[in-house]
């Protein structure tokens, strides 16, 4: 059994031992913080100086993973730099063979009107007889000036007189040439007493047989009908390959691969100017 004083100074020695416990810990956590602080202090200015294992591993994979990826971003823009140049210049070919193709195209138009303007012309000479001095006459009369000192003369006056009741026309001398002309060569064509001399015609020789029936066209021993694939060939040309989209009387329209459309004249491929096949591939 204990008194009371010895149990007061056994609470006293426990206080200070818990005391003297609890300052030890104290200061050991302290001892520790500062120690893993300098710790952490000495591997960020490793981290900073570009030395610690850490940070040169992780930022060794992110420059081979950029290296690989700029290589890669690389070859991946002179194949798009290839390809657009290869579009570019596509299209510069495929405009220039459009534009070459309009332009023979529009060189035999004109080339038609002018000979049918010419036939036309050639029968009018062989059809109509009429001096060229009558014409000669009236247009040097009406490029004179008129004096306004000298005396007014009386034009004269053409009377187509017919049995009564008449009708007087008073016209000028070159309308009454134009229209005896007309007169004249309306006889020549319709009066079954005369016959019309044909002019010369330059006749053609075609070197192909070719011609169109009921939508669809013959050339040299093959047919040909819409939406058929076909190679068109030219002298001096790459052959080009096209789908035939109409054929008309005179004229065969396609559309080549590249969208744009053209046509050719069933008298291009008579004379040999163009040739085509039919494309199996």
């Amino acid at each position: 059994e204990m008194d009371d004083e010895d149990c007061e100074r056994r609470r006293m020695e426990c206080l200070d031992e818990m005391s003297n416990l609890e300052k030890q810990f104290t200061d050991l956590k302290d001892q520790l913080y500062k120690e893993r602080l300098s710790q952490v202090d000495a591997k960020l200015q490793e981290v900073i100086a570009g030395k610690a294992p850490e940070y040169l591993e992780p930022l060794a994979a992110l420059q081979e993973n950029m290296q690989i990826r700029t290589k890669v971003a690389g070859i991946y823009r002179e194949l798009c730099l290839e390809s657009v140049k290869n579009k570019y210049e596509c299209e510069i070919q495929a405009s220039r063979q459009h534009c070459e193709s309009e332009k023979l195209l529009l060189y035999d138009t004109v080339q038609s009107e002018l000979e049918e303007k010419i036939r036309r012309l050639e029968e009018d000479r062989h059809s109509i007889d009429i001096t060229s001095e009558l014409w000669n006459d009236e247009l040097q009369s009406r490029k004179k000036r008129k004096d306004p000192f000298s005396p007014d003369k009386k034009k004269p006056v053409f009377f187509l007189t017919f049995p009564r009741p008449y009708i007087v026309y008073m016209l000028q001398d070159l309308d009454i040439l134009e229209d005896w002309t007309t007169i004249r060569k309306a006889m020549a064509t319709l009066g079954p007493h005369r016959v019309k001399p044909e002019p010369p015609v330059k006749l053609e020789k075609h070197l192909h047989s070719a011609r169109s029936e009921e939508g669809r066209l013959y050339y040299d021993g093959e047919w040909y009908g819409r939406g058929q694939t076909i190679c068109i060939d030219k002298k001096d040309e790459c052959p080009t390959s096209a789908i035939i989209t109409t054929i008309n009387h005179d004229e065969v329209w396609f559309k080549r691969p590249d969208g744009s459309k053209s046509k050719l004249y069933i008298s291009q491929l008579q004379k040999g100017k163009y040739s085509i096949k039919h494309n199996h591939n």
